[in-house]
């Protein structure tokens, strides 16, 4: 019986290997046993094909439940051999045969055009494809009527929808595109329909630039393998991108597809899976949770896939050990033997790597630095000057993040919407998510004159890329980057560098944070800091207001409460404790400083913002220089009422020299003398001298970036 399967993604050979795991203790059997209970579960209920619904309601997520337990129930019952499986897989697709052309179309409610089944015709791109590869599973159990009744009536139908009616985007470049022609392509497969494979491939017409899988891995994924949308987007794109390789590596070896545009599959994987912080969570980059780790099951399939087809990487046995299962296919079989014969896999230490963007690599990059302290906990720096990210773009070049001690600490928003909570605008996108979580206010980032990069204008912001500058992490204990961001504000360049640094004096790596801004004009510019946490102390002499007003009116200002604002003390200090750790803030803080405290929800009636808090350095100027540290010190415990070193050791920054040559800092405290010499030159390289004469002193340096540590 086995010879005449023809499932897209499982040999007769391959399900008798996996036959063979069930009941075992390895990451194999385990992923099987969860399968097999979860499946049961869902089976024992009655099968119900719900009609429309609202987005994030129940019939939505009823038609995605159906579609992952079709799939399910299609490789068990190649695996188990138990024709239950078959016929429950069976009699699903056979009730959605009889009444999908039957639903008609959703009403659109946003740019996404509506399906039968789902209020985007995205949706129903994941549907088809899961359900095809279900229907392979036991297509050669059915008999001929219930094959044609299924093919005609319900697959053939989403295929002519997909590759005519919306054939715009079938041909989108972009995860919506990716999605569909994977879902096609695998269809077209599993009915015997090669035409569908060759659209999916190359394109409606057939010029691999233009649309099909060929375009969308060369125009999507830069050279690093760096995904345009971000983190949370890869992650979800990268599920039918690997399917999709997958099978066309078994059905079309002559792409020889894992090779394809110097294996970026492979590139994407590892540069998807390098972004993440140490806890496993994706850094939101654009439109994005901040909940989205590598336990996603599109990470899943990618850990298998990478580790069967690019390479026998240890760190991919440490994902494996996180996610404790591997993809239900014989990739995931290889990496689960892998394991087993493995000896206590570490986690994951990635080392820095900076990401080219574009599809030729000269777009800009996203920059992650990491820096181990001398206790063993890894400090992460994310700094975004690579492009726009489409659709899903945030105005936010030069904005970072940064992690350290389990815990996101300068911290990324993310995406506006509340996903699949139904009476949340169904789930979706919220206007919120444009009028603030995209707005550069909204991001740790210098917004000029309360305004926003690019006039919040989407094309405006393609054409534009940041300018990477420097970028050095060969030494462990000096690690830093640098990049610039022209006219993203009319008439201000924009440069900012960042340097972590570890030193026996300090507990963890020293952020550095030097954001040199330059203009012929006078400018308001706004340094603003997304913490969170209680505030510890402060040395600026502010005052909380009584009534609340918004700190502006529009680029996300709306939305900011104004809750405290004073003059800024010299070497400005605000220091909190978030989890068990304190973070202190020392910036050098010029005469007419103002520091603001905010926190968003202001102008926000429906409450579909969360209540978090910032800080605002605001200083007017023509060029200026923004130099700041922020120092990790410190732990407590309410549990047991303890609190050691709640003060951190920094308690000054000075900017003594800022040009066109290079910036001069020091940072001094308790047993800190570090004096930081970073270049501006935009030309330069490791052999670049630099020379700057300030105050009958002179500063000489080599490279991009130079430390002193001066004691006693």
């Amino acid at each position: 019986m086995l010879e005449n399967v023809n499932a897209v993604l499982m040999s007769h050979h391959e399900i008798l290997d996996m036959r063979n795991q069930l009941g075992r203790d390895s990451l194999m059997g385990k992923t099987l046993a969860s399968m097999i209970s979860d499946t049961q579960t869902y089976m024992a209920n009655p099968i119900e094909v719900p009609g429309h619904g609202e987005a994030g309601g129940y019939e939505h997520n009823r038609h995605k439940q159906n579609y992952q337990y079709i799939n399910q129930a299609g490789r068990l019952f190649l695996i188990t051999g138990e024709d239950q499986y078959a016929h429950y897989a069976a009699d699903m697709l056979s009730e959605y045969a009889d009444k999908y052309l039957g639903f008609g179309f959703h009403i659109q409610r946003n740019t996404n055009p509506p399906g039968r089944l789902f209020h985007q015709i995205l949706n129903e791109h994941v549907w088809l494809l899961y359900a095809s590869l279900g229907y392979s599973c036991i297509k050669h159990w059915l008999n001929e009527e219930q094959r044609q009744h299924i093919e005609g009536q319900l697959f053939q139908p989403m295929l002519d929808m997909f590759t005519d009616k919306y054939g715009f985007d079938f041909d989108r470049i972009h995860n919506h595109g990716l999605w569909a022609v994977a879902a096609v392509g695998i269809c077209g497969l599993a009915i015997d329909k090669p035409e569908y494979i060759e659209m999916s491939v190359h394109g409606l017409k057939g010029d691999d630039v233009t649309g099909g899988f060929l375009a969308q891995i060369s125009q999507l994924f830069a050279p690093s393998g760096y995904y345009m949308e971000g983190p949370y987007y890869h992650r979800y794109a990268i599920r039918p991108l690997c399917l999709f390789a997958e099978v066309l590596h078994r059905h079309r070896p002559e792409l020889n597809i894992f090779e394809y545009k110097d294996q970026v599959i492979g590139k994407t994987i590892k540069a998807m899976l390098a972004t993440a912080y140490p806890n496993g969570v994706f850094p939101a980059l654009n439109d994005a949770s901040l909940s989205m780790d590598i336990k996603d099951q599109g990470v899943v399939v990618a850990v298998s896939l990478a580790y069967k087809h690019y390479g026998h990487d240890e760190r991919l046995l440490a994902m494996a050990q996180i996610q404790q299962g591997v993809w239900l296919h014989s990739c995931g079989l290889t990496l689960s033997d892998a394991y087993e014969q493995s000896t206590n896999p570490s986690l994951p230490h990635w080392p820095s790597v900076e990401l080219n963007e574009g599809p030729n690599g000269d777009r800009g990059a996203q920059g992650f630095v990491r820096m181990q302290s001398k206790g063993g906990d890894v400090s992460q720096l994310v700094m975004n000057y690579g492009q726009h990210g489409m659709g899903h773009g945030h105005f936010d070049t030069l904005g970072i993040s940064f992690f350290n001690r389990g815990q996101e600490v300068l911290k990324e928003y993310g995406f506006g919407r509340w996903v699949n909570v139904e009476p949340k605008f169904g789930g979706r996108y919220l206007d919120e998510n444009k009028s603030y979580a995209r707005q550069t206010i909204a991001h740790n980032a210098v917004a000029v004159d309360q305004g926003c990069q690019n006039n919040f204008d989407v094309k405006l912001a393609d054409s534009k890329h940041g300018i990477p500058h420097f970028f050095n992490t060969d030494n462990q204990d000096l690690q830093a980057v640098s990049a610039f961001a022209d006219d993203f504000y009319p008439g201000v360049q924009q440069q900012r560098s960042l340097v972590l640094i570890n030193d026996e004096a300090l507990e963890a790596p020293l952020l550095v944070d030097v954001f040199r801004l330059s203009s012929e004009q006078e400018h308001s510019y706004d340094y603003a800091l997304q913490y969170q946490g209680q505030i510890v102390r402060c040395n600026s002499d502010y005052q909380t207001h009584t009534e609340l007003a918004p700190m502006g009116d529009n680029y996300g200002y709306q939305h900011l409460w104004n809750e405290a604002q004073g003059k800024a003390a010299d070497n400005s200090l605000v220091s909190w404790l978030q989890g068990s750790s304190y973070y202190s803030w020392i910036s050098a803080s010029e005469a007419n400083d103002e520091l603001f405290f905010t926190r968003v929800g202001a102008n926000d009636p429906q409450f579909n913002l969360r209540n978090e808090t910032s800080f605002i350095l605001r200083r007017k100027a023509k060029s200026t220089v923004f130099a700041n540290v922020l120092e990790t010190h410190g732990y407590f415990n309410e549990a047991v009422e303890a609190s050691t070193n709640a003060r951190g050791k920094v308690n000054q920054v000075t900017v003594i020299v800022s040009n066109d040559i290079g910036s001069v800092i020091t940072v001094q405290g308790e047993d800190i003398n570090f004096t930081i010499m970073i270049s501006n030159q935009r030309d330069v390289t490791p052999n670049t001298q630099h020379s700057i004469e300030f105050n009958q002193q002179t500063y000489c340096w080599q490279g991009s970036l130079a430390l002193l540590k001066n004691r006693g």
